[in-house]
Formats: structure tokens, sequence, C-alpha cells
């Protein structure tokens, strides 16, 4: 495969070009009385639980409680205590149980972001609640040729997710490759970002955030601010990026460094392609492979103008802009230094990627994206006569089914965008194949389960609704957005 442009890299990430500023993105850092966020400390890793004797089994809960963020005494939630929560790691064919146990003050559960699990029962089911001091037996069954790559946990219980989420609770999941693949560090970067008050708790935010969807001014990899990542000269890293982020977008960049992509979300491609950059929409994973060159370099999120509601100002927010710092939210920097390594092994083969272009198409739908003041009011009509966030003119139920599809066959979805907002477009238990982004149509076959669908404009994409029967559902991944009703329930017969 020859190296891919800038602007392929950012269709692959299902970006919408339309939308992508010139400019740098700048974050402002809320002082308050317990300081800055501590920066340049060593990077660390949550805890890795991995499967044995294909299963792991493992207790998650979620509470609310001490822990440190960005080098600060916090009181923010987790999973066993900290955020991110563990590290699942995996293998195609393996079972996972998680007893989720809730020792927040309002309902929660669980869905594990990506993972092609049943939706049914104790499975891939966003429909469970979870009540305060209940607890919840989740087993999920991966199929043997289940994809490699990281995919990440999240609650999913509709009206708290985004607030769930940017206190703090969630959690990457990597499923092995069959053949691994030879580095010299295997990395694990989950970016967050939240906002802490002067006690040093998770602020609440106001409705107007939520309308655009909330964004943290402290930005996290790992629970740190900027950590160091230490390395010598020529070595071969992989880096699993997840985008645990409420609304943020990441443009990310590491300049002076070889960036290889080896795959967004359960999509991987036949061989890795040199990139300056990619995008990561909120729910997005990147799989990269990282050549390291001596020096320093910055991981850097560039600006990237994901639209706004009338009345607002970049990304809805009124202070903060492209302006503020055109270089960008540092999200870790890495030190490259010492006697250089030896040359990397070559690269293991990987199979080519499936792609449903030339199959035979059951169904066309369409999915209407639609944000804006109408009737329904904030919150599935809760009456405030602020906005009204719909898919085909509907807020979220979840007594109703919108879309029943018949096991095995392929569709074909046209998710269109109304809005003068980027929304991610995020489909439970099933991958999408993206067709075409605004008319155009990637290289090669690409594979998401987060596809963005730029501000005024349109995706296209296949679904193979393969091995699963049961009710799942879609949504905006702008979690905010998903909460204020741009969610479908899908069931599949």
């Amino acid at each position: 495969m020859q190296p891919i442009s800038r602007r392929s890299a950012l269709l692959l990430g299902g970006l919408g070009l339309a939308g992508t500023a010139a400019g740098a993105a700048g974050l402002v850092w809320t002082l308050t009385s317990r300081g800055a966020p501590v920066t340049g400390a060593e990077l660390t890793h949550p805890a890795e639980l991995r499967s044995t004797g294909g299963r792991l089994a493992l207790e998650l809960e979620a509470a609310r409680g001490p822990l440190h963020l960005a080098g600060r005494a916090a009181t923010a939630l987790g999973y066993n205590g900290a955020s991110p929560g563990p590290t699942l790691r995996l293998r195609g064919g393996d079972v996972l149980g998680i007893r989720l146990t809730n020792r927040l003050a309002e309902p929660t559960n669980l869905h594990v972001h990506g993972l092609h699990v049943s939706p049914r029962g104790n499975g891939d089911n966003v429909f469970v609640r979870v009540d305060p001091g209940g607890s919840f037996d989740y087993e999920y069954r991966l199929p043997a040729d289940h994809p490699p790559g990281v995919y990440w946990y999240h609650p999913h219980h509709h009206g708290m997710v985004a607030a769930q989420v940017f206190g703090g609770l969630f959690g990457a999941i990597v499923v092995e490759d069959t053949d691994p693949i030879p580095v010299a560090a295997d990395r694990v970067l989950v970016v967050s970002d939240t906002d802490l008050d002067a006690a040093g708790n998770v602020r609440n935010v106001a409705p107007a955030e939520r309308l655009a969807g909330r964004e943290g001014t402290i930005v996290l990899v790992n629970g740190q601010s900027n950590p160091v990542l230490s390395a010598y000269p020529g070595q071969r890293e992989r880096w699993r990026m997840v985008n645990a982020c409420v609304a943020r977008y990441l443009r990310l960049r590491l300049d002076g460094q070889g960036m290889q992509l080896l795959g967004m979300d359960s999509g991987h491609f036949q061989s890795p392609a040199a990139v300056d950059e990619v995008l990561l929409a909120p729910g997005n994973r990147a799989d990269l492979l990282i050549t390291t060159a001596a020096g320093q370099s910055v991981l850097r999120a560039a600006y990237y103008d994901r639209g706004s509601m009338p009345g607002m100002m970049g990304n809805g927010s009124p202070e903060r802009g492209p302006a503020d710092q055109p270089q960008g939210v540092s999200l870790a920097t890495l030190q490259v230094a010492g006697k250089p390594a030896g040359r990397p092994a070559g690269l293991p083969p990987r199979p080519a990627p499936a792609d449903l272009r030339q199959v035979s198409v059951a169904a066309h739908r369409q999915f209407l994206l639609a944000a804006g003041m109408g009737q329904g009011g904030m919150g599935g009509g809760g009456g405030t006569g602020m906005a009204s966030f719909t898919i085909n003119g509907r807020e979220f139920d979840p007594g109703r089914t919108d879309t029943t599809v018949t096991t095995g066959t392929v569709e074909e979805w046209t998710v269109v965008n109304t809005s003068p907002m980027d929304h991610p477009f995020h489909l439970h238990v099933w991958p999408m194949q993206v067709i075409s982004v605004n008319g155009v149509a990637p290289a090669f076959p690409a594979w998401q389960d987060v596809v963005n669908v730029p501000a005024n404009g349109q995706v296209n994409v296949r679904i193979a609704f393969r091995d699963f029967t049961g009710r799942a559902a879609y949504h905006c991944h702008i979690l905010d957005h998903e909460d204020l009703g741009m969610m479908g329930a899908i069931e599949v017969r």
C-alpha cells in the first residue's frame, strides 16, 4: 500500500473535511485554589487484567470518591477507585464476565463499545438498568474471529451517559492479534477531558454546554496532564488511542516522528498507512505505529471546528476558540534519546479487509440527524423549550423500536446531518463499512463503529447484520446529544 495523504487519512477517520479549520486549537486552564494540573510526570498505565484459559472474570465497582486526576487530588467517578478503569486484554473466542456494582447515587449500566458481541440478555444490553446499591452480571462471548484492536467500556444509561463519562467512568479493552506485531512498547492511551471546581469536584455543566456538547478544560491521557513518554531512537512503538471525551474531537499530530495508521476502531488495513495526522471523533479509536526519531515531540490535538448551534461560538463555547492557543492542546510529550535501537522486525502479514461494495443489499435506509429549536424540550421532551435532538424527527424512547432488520442481510444506510454541527454516528454490535463521506469514497475498505457525519453533510455506510439477533442502539456519540434524544433502537430478528 502506498502512503496515504493527509486528506485521505482524515476521510478514513470519517472527518468531513469541509468542517476542518486551518488554525490550531487552544486550551484555557481553569485555575482554582487547588492550582493548575501537574504536567511532565512519566506516563503510567491503568492496571491490566488478562484472560486465561479463554475467560476473564472481574468485578467493576462504579463509585464517586477520592482519586488523582492531572496530578491533583480530586473527587470524581471511577471504576474500582481509578479513572480510567482497568484495561481488559482478551483474545478472539474468549468469554468476558463482569459483575458491575453500582455505588453511585443514580442508575448506571455498562456498554462494551465496539465489541461484536450479542446485545441480548446479559450481553451488551444497554437497556439494562442497575440501580444504586445493585449489581448485574454481564457475560460477553467473543466470536473466534473477532477483529483485534482497541475498544472501550463506559456507562450507557440514557440521560446520564455524558455526566458519568465526564465524571471518569471509562476504561479500555484490547483484543489481541493472532500474530503479534513486534514492538518495543505497546501503549494504551485513553484521552479524556473534564473540569474540576475549587474543591476538586467534577463540576456540573450549564444547559447551554449540553446543547453544544461539553468540553472540559482539563485534557488527560490515562488520567494525567501532558505526561512524558521515553523511548530510544529508531524503535517501533504501538499506540492504541481511545477518544473517551464526551464531545471533544482529537485532531492528532506528532510532528518529527514517523506515524503509521494500522486502522480505526475495529477496522484494520492490510498494511499500515503513513499519516501526518488522524482525527478521532468522540468514541473513535486509532491503532498507530510510531517509529521514533531522536529529540522531543509533542502529541497534540490541533483545533477542529465541529460547528456550533446558532448563537454559539467556537464549538458552542463563547470563551474558547482557535485563537486561544494556536499550537493546540498538548496531550503528551515524547522524549527520544540514548543508544539507537536495532532495526524493527518485519510486520506479520495481515488479511485484506472485508468489502461489501459488491454484495447484494437487502434494504436502503435513511437517517436524518437534526438539532435545533423545536417543540420537544431538552432532555427528551422535558419542556424546557431549549432544543430538540432527533433522528428521523423523533427523540429516543426506550420503549420504541425504530428500525427492524433481518439477520444475515446487508443494508446500506445514508446518514444525513441537517444541523450546523458535526455528529459522530455510532452503531452498537455491528461495525459499518464507510462507502462515502459527502460523496467521496475511501480508496480502500474502511470499517468503523463511529463515523463522523459533517455538518450539513451525509455519510453512506454498509452493515452486515451477522452472528447475532437482539435489540441494540444507534446514536450520536456527542454524549450530551445522545442523552438529549439523538438515539434510536434497532432490533435484528
